[in-house]
């Protein structure tokens, strides 16, 4: 069995998560398959900011390539092996990859319209954006290997699932958890004084205006994606484990899985970005 109950609730639930993921592959597969084509096709014309944006659509990229395995766990459940471990932190590393680029991307965007003359003079801005998005990945990549006991088959109640009753390490959510807040506080402060450095200028064009939107729509798509997933994380930290847990712990089970499901959906609507840049690159 996949799973240690029968309960139907639970059976809707996984149901609906099947549906859910299916979605978002679908849309992900297209908007991310599209942009790493146009990319591609323009490579020549590649700049410090192009290097962001394409490590930001690989990974999203990487993220919805793996979701067919959440869908067929969904429907039909994957036995618990060292495949699951694998596709836990796969997902981990390109949804936390997906996170880091796009602050890189908001403190990148603070900098050149801050400091635009600087950032104009400045000469190895590429080789500046290959180190840190390589240092991302192999940040992500470190924490994986820190903490891959904890999600050992041993450990897990379904395949994308950990057993309720044996808890991640309470300095690995910590770090989850204010990681995150720190990140938050970083693209809120960049994006919000880089509105307010194009709405008081005077000579405003239709380019800073769509620029203004795209910032917006970026930090409110960054907060409805992540938060979520997020608080569900912190409050496992907290919340007390009941002795039945397989039957008593719906509730924040399906919290947990909303909202890991909602932070999926962040890979579609990154589009916004891809749109904004590529649009830029053939006019």
């Amino acid at each position: 069995m996949c799973r240690n109950t029968t309960n139907d609730t639970l059976e809707t639930y996984r149901y609906l998560e099947g549906l859910g993921y299916s979605l978002v592959f679908v849309l992900g597969l297209l908007i991310c398959g599209a942009a790493l084509w146009a990319f591609v096709a323009k490579r020549a014309s590649w700049t410090d900011s192009h290097i962001y944006m394409l490590n930001l659509v690989l990974a999203d990229f990487a993220l919805v390539l793996f979701l067919p395995f959440r869908v067929y766990d969904a429907f039909f459940c994957l036995p618990k092996t060292f495949l699951c471990t694998f596709l836990i932190f796969m997902h981990f590393i390109n949804m936390y990859a997906s996170i880091l680029t796009m602050t890189a991307i908001s403190v990148h965007r603070y900098l050149s319209i801050r400091f635009p003359l600087q950032a104009r003079s400045w000469r190895r801005r590429k080789e500046a954006a290959v180190a840190v998005c390589l240092l991302i990945w192999l940040s992500l990549i470190s924490v994986v290997v820190v903490f891959q006991k904890d999600n050992y088959p041993e450990n897990l109640w379904t395949c994308y699932e950990r057993c309720k009753n044996r808890r991640l390490r309470q300095h690995f959510i910590v770090l989850l958890s204010l990681g995150y807040l720190a990140l938050l506080l970083v693209i809120v402060f960049c994006s919000s004084r880089i509105i307010c450095i194009l709405v008081k200028d005077q000579n405003q064009s239709g380019e800073r205006k769509s620029i203004v939107g795209i910032i917006t729509a970026n930090m409110i798509v960054f907060l409805v994606c992540y938060t979520p997933y997020h608080v569900a994380i912190a409050w496992s930290l907290f919340f007390p484990v009941p002795q039945n847990w397989m039957f008593e712990y719906l509730p924040s089970h399906a919290f947990l899985q909303a909202s890991e499901w909602i932070a999926s959906t962040n890979c579609c609507f990154d589009s916004i970005s891809y749109y904004f840049l590529l649009k830029r690159f053939y006019t």
